[in-house]
């Protein structure tokens, strides 16, 4: 007979390593001191003359249903986000899962629920289940990066959370690295594990899988789910065992429809966040393990070289799921790592998307157009969410935690200046802002500026940091060709928006 130490419960198959509740190691029971003995086993040691009991402070027993935390909502815009909390440590650290998730299925496999549990023996831990997975709201569109920040926020906001500790996994790690640089003043740290910053093959990032591959991963995907599809290469060490096999082939199954699945994998392939990691200014940790068969080692590598004074971990093994293999190994280097982090909340410099207008009025009354010409483009740099930066006679500058809004913003503002008989060139950048209240600078600003003044009339003109980022939104661009722009490592390539 064995017994879990935490909630009690009994299991009478001496093979089993772990409790299905908690995760948490089984003791046998014949080892165990009988005044931690729960009230079920009352009646048997009543009935056994001279056998002492003692009875257990309630305070420091936990049933099996306090183990799984209750599941929540948060708002973000019009669809609701499933989150849960646990724990009470001195910092929160809010985990972005990978590809798919779901909250409360995670819980029966006993490796995640140990995984879940340790982290929260250290910290407040925030889960949530992303867009379109799990517990979440599906949507008929695909989510853009730019809208799983937003519910990251969303979660945070409801949690009271003004700043965490962002842990993203694989897939996760990308939108965990974009927040990361974003929302400095909200993240205390982030923190990687098996990522990658480019999920389709490049000549100069060489690791990614190619385009036949990822094909032959979709024909998969199309033909293979409902069954353990990948396990092989996401958690070879458990490959072989019937009962995690079940468990995943479920766990993806309740996390998302096949043609859901299929969607985010493309969405995913189309991924480039590697212009974002220099501008990631936060205490950052990259764990990779050496022989991952999803995601190559030299991809961690590759990550932690360009961001700035990022901690880079290499550890044992060939599993692709971190709480697969040697979970240990891992957790000691995140609790390690949060707990030697600073946790100052001066920020001076943001990644954002910079929104430069040259305007040029069509009447003769130019001072009138130019008062109006910035009220309108106050109004939609507002409602788009942005900040205003500078506006003068004929050039406006805006910043925007989002390139999906910016662009947005960007039409918004062209269409309106029209109709006051003003033409506009618009030109947009994704970079490092230095800030000073709400005005930026930098090379960030002087580059979308230099892009506009390439725009044609009525144009909105982009940089492929920006459309790098756009994965998912439907917007369509037009190739412009490729550039030099001082304050880049490299050429740029431009687009126009159709």
């Amino acid at each position: 007979m064995k017994r879990c130490p935490i909630c009690q419960q009994t299991y009478s198959d001496e093979t089993m390593k772990f409790c299905r509740s908690d995760g948490t190691t089984l003791e046998h029971l014949e080892d165990a001191p009988t005044e931690i003995l729960t009230k079920r086993f009352t009646a048997d040691t009543e009935s056994s003359a001279g056998l002492a009991t003692t009875v257990l402070d309630t305070a420091r027993v936990r049933t099996t249903g306090d183990l799984k935390p209750e599941t929540r909502y948060a708002k973000s815009g019009d669809i609701n986000i499933a989150y849960q909390v646990l724990g009470s440590g001195p910092v929160d650290l809010i985990y972005v899962p990978g590809w798919v998730s779901h909250l409360e299925y995670g819980w029966e496999e006993p490796s995640l629920a140990r995984f879940y549990r340790r982290l929260a023996s250290f910290s407040r831990l925030i889960l949530f289940d992303k867009r379109g997975t799990g517990l979440s709201d599906q949507s008929t569109n695909m989510p853009t990066l730019e809208q799983r920040m937003d519910d990251v926020r969303a979660v945070m906001e409801a949690v009271h959370s003004e700043r965490a500790v962002v842990f993203g996994m694989s897939e996760g790690g990308n939108m965990a690295m974009l927040f990361a640089a974003t929302y400095p003043e909200r993240t205390i740290a982030l923190i990687t594990f098996g990522v990658f910053a480019k999920r389709i093959y490049d000549a100069e990032y060489p690791w990614a899988p190619t385009p036949e591959e990822r094909q032959k991963f979709y024909d998969a995907i199309e033909h293979e789910w409902g069954g353990p599809l990948g396990v092989e290469d996401l958690a070879p060490s458990m490959a072989h065992d019937e009962r995690f096999r079940n468990w995943w082939a479920s766990y993806q199954r309740r996390s998302a429809s096949p043609r859901a699945a299929l969607a985010l994998a493309q969405l995913n392939t189309s991924i480039d966040v590697r212009h974002v990691l220099p501008a990631i200014r936060v205490p950052t940790l990259i764990l990779h393990r050496r022989e991952d068969r999803d995601s190559n080692i030299e991809e961690g590598r590759y990550i932690a070289s360009r961001i700035p004074n990022a901690k880079f971990v290499e550890l044992p093994g060939e599993d692709h799921l971190l709480f697969v293999g040697d979970q240990d190994a891992v957790l000691q280097e995140v609790e390690s790592f949060i707990s030697n982090s600073g946790r100052t909340a001066d920020v001076d410099s943001v990644l954002a998307t910079v929104l430069y207008i040259a305007a040029t009025s069509k009447t003769k009354e130019k001072g009138s157009d130019t008062r109006r010409f910035n009220v309108l483009a106050k109004r939609e740099v507002e409602w788009f969410k942005g900040r205003v930066s500078e506006a003068n006679d004929n050039e406006f500058c805006a910043i925007f935690d989002g390139p999906i809004r910016a662009i947005r913003c960007a039409r918004a503002i062209r269409d309106s200046a029209l109709e006051l008989g003003i033409e506009t060139k618009a030109g947009l950048h994704t970079g490092l802002c230095e800030m000073r209240g709400d005005h930026a600078s930098g090379a960030a600003v002087e580059i979308s500026r230099r892009v506009a003044d390439r725009a044609a009339a009525g144009e909105v003109l982009l940089t492929n940091t920006v459309t790098d980022l756009v994965s998912g939104s439907e917007i369509v661009f037009s190739n412009r060709g490729a550039c030099n722009f001082e304050g880049l490592l490299k050429d740029c390539r431009l687009s126009a928006t159709v």
